[in-house]
């Protein structure tokens, strides 16, 4: 990748980072909606054909297809002895940040093609020592969408998740009888949240679920879980529960995320309130709990090229604090994209990466018995 290159990259990564950060949050700043809303008005067919979920090119990863990026391991990682047979569904965030129309096309080129593969390869590879994974592409709603509360941004979103709802059903059928893990990171995680509330909420399918990962989206203990079927999991050996963290670094500010969070309706029809934000500790797998760094297995740290990455092991700890998900410890060189107010979105992932892992599998396990 050419310097030049490069530097594009992080702008739009920048912006993709802040659609994804707020979405669906109103927030100032009429530049930013002149120069992020989608042109004309949504129109399904702009997005082109829907995805056929029974062929692979339907799908970023899924079992036996090639070059699959999910199946990446950091460089000089040796994963351990335990290999599971969970089935991994896995929804990726915003990566269209054209403004041409409201949804992407499902044949992505250039670098929103390169962007999911990214996402893909640096979060939903944490869950492949417990099975395999199927992550959809889908005609996910531009980032502008995330900007504005109107018709034309929530037709976006509902097709976006009418995309995700079919590949999940297909994902259902692949996966037989076998245990379910749940993931997404922003705009894919509040496409999750639909999914457990529309189709694992009092459906029998409920009792194949490990575990569902909903990162980088705030939920409401009190408006929002009531609707989805499972708690929160509030200790490490857990199953069949939620995780949910937003990573943040001292001094953290984060009314930029939640100020309309407060008082929006929740999908369990209560109002939210900043008080009731739900964090599980990636590191110690507890509800408001408490991780030391020298218990972190192991932190994602970049190439410049972000064409692959390391592994720094016991340098970063959590702890929850009123909801967010607060960084101990020395925070690696991880590249340039922390959003204002010490906010660490696009790294909800990589900043425990190895944590993740250990925990799927300890939940895996934990459901088995």
């Amino acid at each position: 990748m050419c310097a030049h290159r490069f530097l594009i990259f992080i702008f739009v990564l920048t912006l993709l980072v802040v659609a994804g950060a707020f979405a669906m949050f109103q927030f100032g700043g009429q530049v930013l909606l002149k120069t992020a809303t989608p042109k004309g008005h949504f129109e399904a067919k702009a997005a082109g054909d829907g995805p056929e979920y029974s062929e692979p090119a339907s799908w970023v990863a899924r079992p036996g297809k090639a070059d699959d990026p999910s199946t990446w391991h950091p460089d000089h990682f040796v994963p351990n002895a335990f290999r599971g047979d969970a089935a991994i569904f896995y929804i990726h965030p915003t990566t269209y940040l054209e403004r041409d129309r409201w949804n992407a096309p499902l044949k992505l080129g250039g670098d929103s093609d390169f962007r999911t593969r990214l996402f893909t390869r640096s979060q939903a590879s944490a869950f492949n020592g417990a099975g395999e994974i199927w992550a959809p592409h889908y005609r996910q709603a531009a980032y502008g969408a995330f900007l504005l509360d109107s018709a034309d941004a929530r037709a976006a979103l509902d097709l976006a998740y009418g995309d995700v709802a079919a590949a999940f059903d297909r994902f259902v059928i692949e996966s037989k009888d076998r245990p379910i893990i749940l993931a997404g990171h922003s705009q894919g995680s509040l496409h999750l949240l639909r999914l457990l509330k529309d189709k694992v909420a009092d459906k029998p399918i409920a009792r194949r679920i490990v575990a569902a990962y909903v990162v980088g989206w705030p939920i409401s203990r009190a408006a929002d879980l009531p609707a989805l079927g499972l708690p929160a999991c509030t200790a490490a050996a857990d199953s069949r529960c939620i995780l949910s963290w937003m990573s943040f670094a001292a001094p953290a500010k984060a009314d930029l995320v939640l100020s309309t969070y407060k008082g929006s309706a929740g999908f369990a029809g209560g109002k939210r309130k900043r008080e009731d934000v739900l964090c599980v500790n990636p590191v110690s797998g507890t509800i408001d709990g408490a991780g030391a760094a020298a218990d972190n297995p192991g932190t994602l740290v970049p190439t410049a090229d972000l064409q692959t990455a390391t592994l720094a092991a016991q340098q970063v700890g959590a702890h929850c604090d009123h909801g967010l998900l607060m960084i101990d410890g020395t925070i690696p060189a991880l590249g340039p994209y922390v959003l204002p107010g010490n906010n660490y979105h696009v790294y909800d992932y990589a900043l425990f990466w190895g944590a993740i892992r250990r925990d799927a599998e300890r939940r895996l396990a934990s459901w088995k018995q």
